[in-house]
């Protein structure tokens, strides 16, 4: 392939992916600037990758797969320093409020993404690839390695739990 065809097929994959990528990132750390600092590693990964892929779809799933891996490596590491700013996060200024609507929209973003962080990774990164990457059961299942009914069951569980979490702590009246 010429470098003006890698070029294209790099422009290609990284204007369809990134918007999943970026998305999916966010929701696992819960930060933009570093969901971007992940999103620019994997695609440094993708482009020193020596054997380029079939089609975007494959770029796209193994793309998927270096974020998500990348981000909770990430997660993993802030873990102590989480937990110990979570209440200055909870109040965090990062949104400014435009009004009591947008105000009430980012404590409810706030209150999903902990909840969210609640769950169990195998709950968790199911519900955000479904949710938030706007990925289908079978993308789901092949990015993960496991069966479409497998990705179904964890699906419902997540939202189940997610649901219990919320009214738990006293999120919803």
């Amino acid at each position: 392939m010429s470098i003006d065809g890698e070029i294209n097929n790099f422009r290609e994959v990284y204007n369809q992916v990134f918007p999943v990528l970026i998305r999916i990132a966010f929701h696992i750390t819960g930060d933009k600037t570093i969901s971007e600092d992940l999103c620019q590693e994997a695609f440094i990964k993708y482009h020193q990758r020596m054997i380029p892929f079939p089609d975007v779809d494959q770029a796209k799933y193994w793309l998927i797969r270096v974020v998500k891996n990348l981000a909770l490596n990430f997660e993993k590491r802030k873990n102590r320093e989480r937990k110990a700013y979570t209440r200055v996060l909870q109040t965090s200024d990062r949104h400014e409020p435009s009004g009591e609507v947008e105000a009430l929209k980012n404590e409810t973003l706030v209150m999903v993404q902990q909840a969210l962080r609640k769950l169990p990774y195998k709950l968790r990164s199911v519900l955000v690839l479904r949710e938030y990457g706007q990925l289908n059961y079978k993308e789901i299942a092949g990015i993960l390695g496991i069966s479409e009914g497998n990705v179904k069951v964890r699906i419902f569980r997540a939202r189940d739990m997610l649901g219990r979490i919320i009214k738990e702590n006293n999120y919803v009246p």
